[in-house]
């Protein structure tokens, strides 16, 4: 019954705005909705994105670690090759034990440095 009433009736035209301001959007009654939600629903919501910001902030962090540690092994090894490279280079020009005197010599000397 009252859906055939609903259905007769024309929805209800707001005709001219006083002002003459046509193009504004209608005004609506305010309603604030800050009393709406309750403290503890507020507070767990609150809790809840603390929570979900931790938790990524944990994820964020360990990527960045798993990032550097890649890094750091690659500048490892190109550190080792590049050493590498160096005594084969000293290895054509001096004889070899000469060669592997230098390196202990080096090594000892890197090991008081650090």
């Amino acid at each position: 019954m009252s859906g055939t009433l609903a259905e007769g009736a024309p929805a209800k035209s707001l005709g001219m705005r006083k002002n003459g301001k046509q193009w504004h959007a209608p005004k609506k009654a305010f309603r604030p909705g800050s009393g709406l939600t309750s403290y503890e629903q507020r507070a767990k919501e609150r809790l809840a994105q603390a929570t979900m910001k931790a938790k990524e902030k944990e994820l964020k962090e360990e990527k960045e670690a798993e990032r550097q540690r890649r890094i750091e092994a690659i500048r490892t090894k190109r550190a080792a090759k590049e050493e590498k490279e160096r005594y084969e280079k000293l290895a054509e020009k001096m004889h070899k034990k000469r060669v592997e005197r230098l390196k202990r010599k080096e090594k000892r000397n890197k090991l008081l440095n650090s």
